[in-house]
């Protein structure tokens, strides 16, 4: 009964209460409903993503006016005092059960507006990411360029072999993995493949973020492995215009993933005045945003890969062109898209 009644207030007021003593109990929490109203009128959208703006309150404060309207109609109060709860009842209504927006606006919303201001305010983590990422694979490419023999500390026999053969011809698009009936195959496989080292480097960030580096420094590794390693041997041709277009998209985005990771390592490791799994349910809003992001980036860098990289007689020029395009296209979106029309999905 009790549970209740703090669902619905006006339910716990006993039936013959007066007007006058029930108007002056119940008009403070009318007030701060109203408050909560009139700013989301004014302010609209702006207000929904106000932190400071305590709309948790929303639906219980909605409940309880409910109840004092139905006390109120039942008790035959002022019809002045009725029509205002009336009001606000129908005001109430047209904000917690408005339409929602259609699906395609909320993703571009999302992506033009909530996905990159999130990563700005978390550069910090993002760069350790990218740290973590690149420089092993800058250094790793250089060693394999030097000596032929480091990659197979790395990567079995078979599968350098296997790598070798992948590139051995004019560009990747001449092996029939690649043909153009092949390609949709491909795409599925490209998207699975990257979306599962994107995942990864996410979900291993529970381990206090250790996991998440290590994740990181291991696919750069082997990427910058086999980058030095075909380039040694005169593979460069086929392997350069190949991965150029869409490396801007797929590392970006891994980096990204790894970033989330290390989020959730940053709550556990250091929560501050929150216990550890109220920081990691914070720090989780951002990371998931950040990883649904990148997974998107990671489907078009599979759409790329599937059907742009391994076409034949597009010039290297061309395709070196496209990428470098990209490069500078993902640096504008995350510098520059949603800026002045900040969200806030945690610290």
């Amino acid at each position: 009964m009790e549970r209740l009644q703090r669902a619905f207030p006006g339910l716990a007021r006993p039936k013959n209460m007066r007007q006058q003593p029930f108007e002056q109990s119940q008009r403070p929490a009318w007030e701060r409903y109203r408050g909560l109203l009139d700013a989301l009128d004014g302010r609209g959208a702006k207000a929904r993503r106000d932190p400071a703006l305590p709309l948790h309150e929303l639906p219980a404060l909605y409940r309880g006016l409910c109840g004092d309207y139905a006390l109120a109609r039942s008790r035959g109060f002022s019809p002045g005092l009725t029509a205002e709860l009336h009001d606000l009842v129908q005001r109430g209504y047209r904000h917690l059960y408005r339409r929602r927006r259609p699906w395609g606006r909320l993703v571009l919303g999302f992506l033009a507006r909530d996905f990159p201001a999130t990563l700005r305010r978390h550069t910090g983590a993002f760069a350790l990411a990218a740290g973590l990422l690149f420089l092993p694979m800058l250094a790793m490419g250089l060693a394999c360029y030097q000596d032929g023999e480091l990659i197979h500390g790395l990567l079995s026999s078979a599968d350098v072999a296997d790598m070798e053969s992948m590139y051995s011809g004019e560009t990747p698009g001449r092996d029939a993995a690649h043909e153009a009936d092949s390609r949709f195959a491909m795409f599925g496989f490209y998207v699975m493949n990257n979306v599962g080292i994107g995942f990864r480097s996410f979900a291993a960030g529970i381990f206090f973020g250790l996991g998440s580096a290590l994740i990181l420094v291991f696919n750069g590794l082997v990427i910058g492995a086999a980058a030095g390693h075909l380039t040694r041997l005169g593979l460069g041709g086929a392997f350069w215009p190949f991965v150029v277009g869409h490396g801007a998209l797929e590392l970006t985005a891994i980096a990204i993933c790894g970033a989330a990771g290390l989020l959730l390592g940053q709550a556990l490791l250091a929560p501050g005045r929150q216990t550890r799994l109220a920081a990691l349910r914070t720090r989780a809003e951002a990371a998931i945003v950040l990883v649904l992001g990148a997974m998107a980036m990671l489907v078009l860098a599979a759409v790329i890969e599937a059907f742009w990289s391994p076409l034949n007689g597009v010039p290297v020029w061309l395709k070196v062109a496209f990428g470098a395009l990209w490069w500078v296209l993902v640096g504008l979106y995350f510098a520059f898209a949603g800026r002045g029309e900040e969200v806030s999905h945690g610290p």
